[in-house]
């Protein structure tokens, strides 16, 4: 099966390292001859917040939102996604959270079912997951000391409740203090990574 990856990118600023990350990952992907799509959220002016009529269709599986509808296809047709997102606050960013919340629609042949024990992922399509995160928190103490929500709440709840599998993450802490031979090796790293 040939791979189709998706890459889900949120951050405003072209000079962040998110975007050097993105950068790095589309050399990758391109480098292997491997088809990719990116979602730049902010680029696309997402409109991550639900208006009243946009939330009355959700049961219905339905949207108002074309960006919603492009959003959704690329999704049913990937093999593979790539989250890119910088840790605000402990947690995702509120476009990537409404991200989540607008797209991942319920319905048959969407993202999700509910069922009486509660959601069923239908993301099956997607075999490999990867999540790159960046945080002024160094890793350590954001897993230890500050609750670990993109692990505890992002990783094993949200997107394995959507149905996606074999997800690793990968964070650079401390990034606000890191030295620039620290960041070019991690950019080197992501350059030559494996994606499976």
């Amino acid at each position: 099966m040939n791979k189709n990856f998706l890459i889900v990118y949120c951050h405003p600023y072209d000079n962040s390292f998110n975007h050097a990350e993105l950068l790095a990952i589309k050399n990758n992907l391109n480098k292997h001859n491997i088809k990719f799509n990116v979602i730049d959220l902010y680029n696309d002016h997402f409109n991550p917040v639900y208006d009243s009529e946009e939330l009355s269709l959700f049961h219905l599986g339905k949207t108002h939102d074309t960006l919603v509808v492009k959003y959704l296809k690329l999704l049913k047709e990937s093999t593979d996604i790539i989250f890119i997102t910088p840790i605000w606050w402990n947690s995702i960013p509120g476009m990537l959270k409404g991200f989540i919340d607008k797209v991942m629609k319920e319905g048959e042949g969407l993202t999700h079912t509910i069922t009486k024990t509660g959601v069923k992922g239908l993301l099956n399509n997607l075999k490999h997951t990867y999540v790159f995160t960046t945080s002024t928190t160094p890793t350590f103490y954001f897993k230890l000391a500050m609750g670990n929500s993109i692990k505890k709440i992002f990783i094993n709840k949200t997107l394995k409740q959507l149905g996606m599998k074999h997800i690793k993450w990968f964070n650079f802490g401390g990034i606000t203090n890191s030295k620039i031979t620290k960041r070019k090796r991690y950019l080197y790293n992501l350059n030559n990574l494996k994606l499976s």
